[in-house]
């Protein structure tokens, strides 16, 4: 625990002296600078730049008081009056407060330069000369003043800027996240519905219903976890998934996968939802089976089904379904699914999104 105190200790301290030596090099810097556009010519020799020796320690006091002031006047308005909030306010503040500060601190500079230089007694200060004098450093402090102005707007700016970005991802992953969580019980719940049917027609059916469906609900639960999924293993859970239908409908259910290419991503269970629709709204009989097609175009996955509705009194929905997959793609993507429907065809075209790294 010593140890540790210690080494904190030496961490402040390191910190502190870096801080300082910048903030030293810095000034010296423009203390320098502006020596040499007054006086260019004595830095020709040793003694021009003893001569201006004590210039050059006036100037490099008056940096060192106007950097160190505009740095403290800009951190206690920061932690009071925001620029994003009151620019107006803030600006005035800063202004008039660091102004003052600056013409209070150059009348003191002068004051002890004038008498360490000129030798003159206190009761023949000219005091109106000195506060002329004290008014030459204001251009510096404007220009100071200027350079943390801009600073602190720029880092409050970012600040905002960045904590109204987490915000919105923490808010769109929210959202995605609550819309796939209606994903699990939604398909349980349809699967429940279906084994329920199929216990009164065949035993055999629903043994092998239950070993298809235990099957398929362990992807359901994988795939649950991911934001997009390839589309390869998508493609693989249509399959198992109508292969699992078949078990019900038999011949009345057909269906056809053409895809050559399977690279990319899309929401996961987004065929799950659009399969289970196209079944569950749709008659499906041997003297209207149901076709379903699900193939590539480009970027687009195709999914159509015959379209022959239910009539009178269909089964209760849930509210889940194209509505959840459109909400996925504005989530995640500048894409959206396409929904066409004829008299003799529903068709569903679903984007498939690119890696990224």
């Amino acid at each position: 625990m010593e140890c540790n105190s210690q080494e904190s200790i030496f961490k402040i301290q390191s910190g502190i002296w870096r801080t300082f030596t910048r903030f030293m090099l810095i000034n010296l810097g423009i203390a320098t600078t502006l020596m040499l556009l007054f006086c260019p010519s004595c830095f020709q020799s040793w003694q021009g730049i003893r001569n201006i020796f004590p210039d050059f320690l006036y100037s490099l006091a008056i940096t060192i008081a106007m950097s160190y002031g505009g740095n403290v006047v800009e951190n206690y308005y920061d932690r009071k009056v925001s620029w994003v909030n009151h620019p107006v306010k803030r600006l005035l503040l800063t202004g008039c407060t660091y102004l003052s500060y600056a013409f209070v601190v150059s009348y003191v500079i002068v004051f002890i330069y004038t008498l360490l230089t000129a030798k003159i007694q206190i009761e023949n200060i000219p005091w109106l000369l000195l506060a002329e004098y004290a008014l030459q450093p204001m251009i510096i402090a404007l220009i100071i003043m200027a350079i943390f102005t801009t600073r602190s707007w720029l880092m409050e700016w970012r600040k905002s800027a960045l904590e109204a970005e987490i915000l919105r991802n923490e808010k769109l992953s929210s959202q995605y996240q609550s819309l796939k969580d209606q994903l699990n019980p939604h398909f349980l719940f349809n699967s429940l519905n279906v084994l329920s049917n199929l216990v009164y027609e065949s035993a055999d059916k629903s043994a092998a219903f239950i070993q298809k469906l235990s099957r398929i609900y362990r992807y359901v639960l994988e795939a649950q976890k991911e934001e997009l999924i390839e589309l390869e293993k998508e493609i693989n859970f249509a399959k198992n998934y109508l292969e699992l239908q078949k078990i019900r409908f038999e011949e009345s259910l057909q269906y056809s996968i053409e895809i050559a290419d399977q690279s990319g991503l899309i929401p996961p269970l987004s065929l799950q939802l659009l399969l289970e629709n196209a079944i569950k709204h749709n008659i499906i009989s041997e003297e209207n089976p149901l076709f379903i097609h699900i193939y590539r175009k480009e970027d687009d996955l195709w999914i159509s089904n015959t379209f022959q509705p239910k009539s009178g009194q269909s089964e209760p929905s849930t509210g889940i379904g194209l509505q959840n997959i459109k909400m996925r793609y504005q989530l995640i993507s500048t894409k959206e699914m396409e929904v066409l429907q004829t008299e003799d065809e529903f068709l569903v075209k679903l984007p498939i999104l690119e890696y990224t790294r």
